[in-house]
């Protein structure tokens, strides 16, 4: 064509296969208010969209990274159904009350026939059928880094290759995201962007303190077994966090080593005694060397 001096006439004839619609004044649904929503929520409220969202285990520093003008629903279903677009940022959780295909016929019938479903968190998250039975009866659009032998030649389907870290900047910064994840986790047990633990940002140990983690089932009587364990030892409790997130809770302790009648404890064997208590999977002394203090219980078993 640029030989031929058709270039120009070309490029703006071929403008009009690609017509589009304008954000501004759209309702976005984010669908899953964690780091990565709460920074879409933000985003699309500055080009000038509006926001919705759901997410029912929002923690409180999350809420406060939302655009003020957010409107919280009290359902995916309820999210979605005055939206133009939606954005799944969500963890893919495998089994009973997991989110294996949680984007099925019953929220997909609560969407516009034109909505566009975004979803660049996990494929498995998407009823494949349910979906290819919504692009068929409207002009909705599916998008997606998640390539599905269903849906990747639908016509209202976008399929992209996974490109979220195809640059040597988010490579490094990955890579020390990740290292610095688990540098805290061990120094001080704080767990961050994890998809089976709940996240739990802790405050500094006190002064003088023995900082105890404890992972147990998320069952009645369990937590009160474990700081009973430290009522009976004399021990003080400085402070105590506790998280949950389906089946699995986790309890972070900072106790005062110090006894008030002198007498002694000793805290192997005060780890031995709180990790066989009923409920409880693991436990780990958070103090001296990072990493090192981790016991489990293996079906009745004590291992360190």
């Amino acid at each position: 064509l640029g030989s031929q001096g058709l270039a120009k006439e070309r490029v703006e004839k071929d403008k009009a296969l690609f017509g589009g619609r304008e954000v501004k004044g759209k309702t976005l649904a984010v669908i899953g208010l964690g780091h990565i929503g709460a920074a879409t929520a933000r985003d699309a409220a500055s080009m000038g969209m509006d926001i919705t969202g759901y997410d029912p285990g929002l923690s409180i520093e999350s809420a406060l990274k939302l655009p003020r003008e957010i409107t919280l629903s009290d359902s995916i279903s309820s999210a979605v159904s005055t939206a133009d677009y939606i954005s799944i940022n969500i963890p893919y959780i495998k089994g009973e009350g997991g989110t294996h295909g949680i984007i099925g016929k019953e929220v997909l019938s609560q969407l516009k026939p034109d909505a566009v479903l975004l979803n660049f968190a996990r494929g498995e998250l998407v009823d494949s059928e349910a979906m290819k039975e919504f692009l068929d009866s409207g002009n909705g659009r599916y998008v997606s880094d998640f390539p599905d032998d269903l849906l990747w030649d639908h016509k209202n389907a976008i399929i992209l290759p996974h490109l979220g870290a195809s640059t040597e900047e988010a490579e490094d910064a990955a890579a020390a995201m990740a290292a610095s994840t688990i540098r805290d986790y061990l120094e001080t047990g704080a767990v961050r962007n994890s998809v089976n633990f709940p996240n739990t940002n802790l405050p500094i140990r006190p002064e003088g303190s023995v900082r105890i983690s404890v992972v147990n089932t998320n069952k009645p009587g369990v937590l009160a077994a474990i700081t009973e364990m430290f009522a009976k030892a004399n021990l003080n409790i400085l402070q105590q966090i506790n998280q949950s997130r389906g089946d699995i809770a986790y309890n972070v302790l900072d106790i005062d080593p110090s006894i008030k009648n002198e007498s002694t404890v000793s805290l192997k064997e005060l780890q031995k005694e709180l990790t066989m208590v009923d409920g409880v999977l693991s436990s780990r002394v958070v103090f001296g060397t990072p990493g090192a203090g981790y016991a489990r219980n293996i079906e009745g078993q004590y291992w360190v």
